[in-house]
């Protein structure tokens, strides 16, 4: 476990918040970079476990670097670890963007968990549009493990090495990897990752397994049978993806179920979704379920962390998932703490406070539109059924702006936004419309704002044209 950082510890709320203000360099609103009190890494470490979030390469810098950096002692890059991301073209990787994250994880003393290595979804399209024999799948299956493992030996302390394996009833998947490989693709990936790096954590990763039911029973038994064959597995990841009120009561005996097998277990996915919108019921209710979940991994001695995933609102993908739901995380968009932030500070041992607040300012004015200075770049990273676009704006008028909405078409194709960061994305028809959140409605003059989705899409995915901003044109590159 990694010592406490004294440095940030004694900066305290005021200190990190400062911290926050100086990466602002523009002139946004920006809200107290977190709650008073000890950080919630340092409760943790105190308690002989993580605290961790899920964090996308876009997350690295202002607030919510600030925020992640003091909070949190464990990192997950959201997409940047995965197939899609790292391998877009066979044989040829693209480290940069999960590095940038190891990079910031190592600058802020945090461990890494690798996620993830095999899974069903976000693969290139070369891998799931290939015919590939049996035996050069597997070939290029174990490639892939040793390759990316090998990459960040020594700076990832747990790998999901298999994500969603099963079903709701608990058979397998019926994906590349179980259809052409059957179930024994799980222990060679394992083995695959152990040879890369004997010194990683490795875990098999799944939803909906916190109580006991079919599809946990089917994670027992592989676990069981893994280590009957002496495959090399460390420990299980339950994702709790939790909708308000529904954490299972049996979530702590079924845990120390699968630690009694002797693996690790650890909450690797931790939200607390509930029908928007919020209000005090109902946030007191999900710190109540945030309660739950750090008093379970807690009463297991072999619960190692929890990691949420994502720490706050404005860029939670549950909006963009579940039509109707959200707040889910344990910072609200305006990344102040809510209760479920004190419930997870007092079931770790800590003293809560009253949260600083930092007085808002006098937006500047906002002109009618994005101005003629108005550009656009568009970056996207696709595979075979889905996309992440990364959109930064630009304003080149010499006015800042205060509120914006962006607004383009796709011309062909079939589009669905699936999660979106630092905007809300909405799609009509072939048309899609994004605005701004909260913290990023100012745009200076010479400013820019950057923001991204996921989707998925089928028959046809060009380069989307025509942007505007608050109505009027913008150049595109």
């Amino acid at each position: 476990m990694f010592s406490k950082r004294t440095l940030r510890s004694a900066l305290g709320g005021s200190g990190v918040a400062l911290l926050a203000a100086a990466a602002a360099v523009v002139s946004l609103t920006i809200p107290a970079a977190h709650a008073a009190g000890t950080p919630l890494r340092d409760l943790a470490e105190a308690k002989g476990v993580y605290m961790g979030t899920a964090l996308m390469q876009n997350e690295l810098t202002g607030t919510s670097g600030s925020i992640a950096g003091a909070q949190f002692d464990s990192v997950t890059p959201g997409n940047e670890m995965k197939w899609a991301s790292v391998e877009p073209n066979r044989g040829t990787y693209n480290w940069g963007p999960a590095d940038q994250i190891v990079s910031f994880a190592q600058a802020n003393t945090m461990q890494v968990r690798g996620h993830n290595l095999v899974w069903h979804s976000q693969l290139p399209n070369w891998l799931t549009s290939g015919s590939f024999s049996n035996s050069d799948l597997h070939d290029i299956m174990i490639k892939h493990v040793t390759d990316e493992v090998t990459h960040f030996k020594g700076k990832v302390v747990h790998w999901d090495v298999v994500n969603e394996p099963f079903n709701e009833d608990g058979t397998f998947r019926s994906d590349l990897w179980y259809n052409q490989l059957g179930s024994s693709y799980i222990a060679d990936a394992l083995t695959a990752a152990h040879a890369a790096d004997p010194g990683a954590k490795l875990y098999v990763n799944d939803y909906n397994i916190e109580g006991e039911n079919a599809k946990s029973n089917a994670m027992y038994n592989l676990v069981k049978s893994l280590k009957a064959q002496g495959v090399p597995i460390d420990g299980v990841g339950f994702q709790a993806h939790f909708i308000l009120g529904q954490v299972p009561s049996d979530f702590k005996a079924n845990l120390q179920r699968f630690a009694d097998l002797g693996v690790d277990v650890a909450v690797t996915e931790l939200d607390v979704r509930m029908q928007l919108p919020a209000d005090a019921t109902k946030l007191q209710q999900q710190a109540n379920d945030y309660t739950s979940v750090m008093n379970d991994c807690l009463g297991v001695s072999r619960c190692v962390g929890v990691t949420v995933w994502g720490f706050n609102d404005a860029t939670s993908w549950v909006p963009g998932t579940f039509s109707g739901y959200g707040a889910a995380t344990p910072y609200d968009e305006n990344f102040q703490p809510k209760p479920a932030y004190t419930a997870i500070q007092t079931a770790l041992g800590g003293t809560t406070t009253t949260p600083p607040t930092t007085p808002p300012t006098t937006p500047p004015t906002t002109p009618p539109g994005g101005g003629s200075g108005c550009a656009v770049s568009y970056g996207v990273n696709q595979w075979n059924t889905g996309f992440t676009a990364n959109i930064t704006v630009t304003n080149g008028g010499s006015s800042a702006i205060n509120g914006w909405t962006l607004k383009w078409t796709q011309s062909s194709g079939t589009q669905t936004v699936t999660q979106a960061w630092n905007a809300t994305v909405t799609k009509s028809g072939t048309g899609y419309t994004a605005t701004n959140l909260s913290y990023n409605a100012a745009i200076p003059a010479n400013g820019s704002a950057s923001f991204g989705f996921n989707a998925d899409w089928s028959g046809a995915n060009p380069a989307p044209t025509g942007f505007t901003l608050n109505g009027a044109a913008c150049t595109t590159s």
